[in-house]
């Protein structure tokens, strides 16, 4: 009887253990969903501040100035963009704070869907615009890229139009596919948030919408890494002149073009580096049908890095943004003060 009482114990103990154990990985892993969730909450609040504060602030300058400079426009264009990015990112991540399950319907979860990729290859297209046009704006006046300045911000609507319609159009695949996870019996649906999923596509339908996109991505990062290393460039020479004019006791200062140059350039790389971040990780994912909410909302919390830092490094490298809040900041100060 006692050996038979003691098996039994053991058992006893082991189960107890083992539903411990599980308990404890089930723990952590609400735990650190809970801190992705925090996280992602927390970098939209701040990148929806920026974005909004810097799209206030441009316009503001580009009123005061009567004639907006071409950066002025693009750098309005991506924080609007981010705006909504970031806005609609809060909604797909965290449903359960606006409405209940009924909130997810097939249309909420295409346009939700839907308007957040569209706004993040706008993000691609107007970096790489903004890229370009500073490329062109600090070449030397000689030069055949300086030539072209004045035809590249001449056809500035059509450029935008152009890139609209390319977002639009290359994620229209998204209204057709996006479903509803409460509407649908199917279990191979590839889940994308708590309530919505993407339905089966076929083998043709899906290498076509990857080939499109991954091919105007690479695209766009490469014309960006060629305007970059077009400045660095021309940043180089300069630097090397202001040496000379600094061993002949001349003060050398970087024009401002030259200072906007290098904000450009960190802007860049700091989105090239986030983007193959976000493409490893999606390669990854895809390779090992690693689909789980976690590998989603790391995929989300690094791409939306960019679009929640952009704003705080133009604002805090731009002279005229730094002189307009002063000017801001004392107008508020003497009406507050009558």
């Amino acid at each position: 009887m006692l050996p038979k009482a003691m098996s039994s114990y053991v058992e006893n103990i082991g189960t107890q253990l083992s539903c411990s154990a599980v308990f404890q990985e089930t723990g952590d892993y609400f735990q650190n969903m809970l801190l992705l969730k925090n996280a992602i909450h927390s970098q939209a609040g701040i990148g929806l501040a920026a974005n909004t504060f810097l799209f206030l602030v441009c316009i503001f300058t580009s009123f005061l100035d009567h004639r907006p400079k071409p950066t002025d426009l693009i750098t309005c264009h991506l924080a609007l963009v981010h705006m909504v990015m970031l806005l609609t990112m809060v909604f797909l991540v965290s449903p359960g704070l606006f409405e209940s399950q009924n909130f997810w319907n097939d249309f909420k979860c295409r346009m939700f869907f839907y308007v957040n990729n569209v706004m993040r290859g706008l993000s691609i297209c107007t970096t790489c615009l903004l890229s370009m046009l500073q490329a062109i704006t600090i070449s030397p006046s000689s030069s055949r890229v300086a030539k072209c300045k004045h035809k590249f911000t001449s056809y500035f609507t059509h450029v935008f139009v152009f890139l609209w319609s390319l977002s639009l159009s290359s994620r229209s695949y998204l209204i057709f596919y996006i479903v509803a996870s409460s509407n649908m019996t199917q279990t191979n649906l590839l889940v994308l948030s708590k309530y919505c999923s993407l339905s089966p596509m076929n083998f043709i339908i899906r290498y076509l919408v990857f080939t499109l996109t991954t091919s105007s991505d690479i695209f766009f990062v490469g014309i960006m890494l060629l305007s970059s290393a077009h400045m660095v460039i021309l940043l180089f020479r300069h630097q090397r002149r202001s040496q000379h004019l600094h061993s002949t006791r001349l003060s050398p200062r970087a024009s401002p073009e030259k200072r906007a140059a290098q904000t450009i350039l960190l802007l860049v790389g700091f989105f090239v580096l986030m983007y193959w971040m976000h493409f490893i990780i999606s390669s990854f994912s895809v390779l090992l049908s690693a689909h789980g909410p976690v590998v989603q909302d790391v995929q989300t919390l690094v791409f939306n890095i960019y679009a929640s830092a952009s704003p705080l490094v133009l604002l805090s490298s731009d002279k005229r943004i730094i002189n307009t809040v002063k000017n801001m900041q004392q107008k508020l100060h003497r009406f507050l003060k009558t």
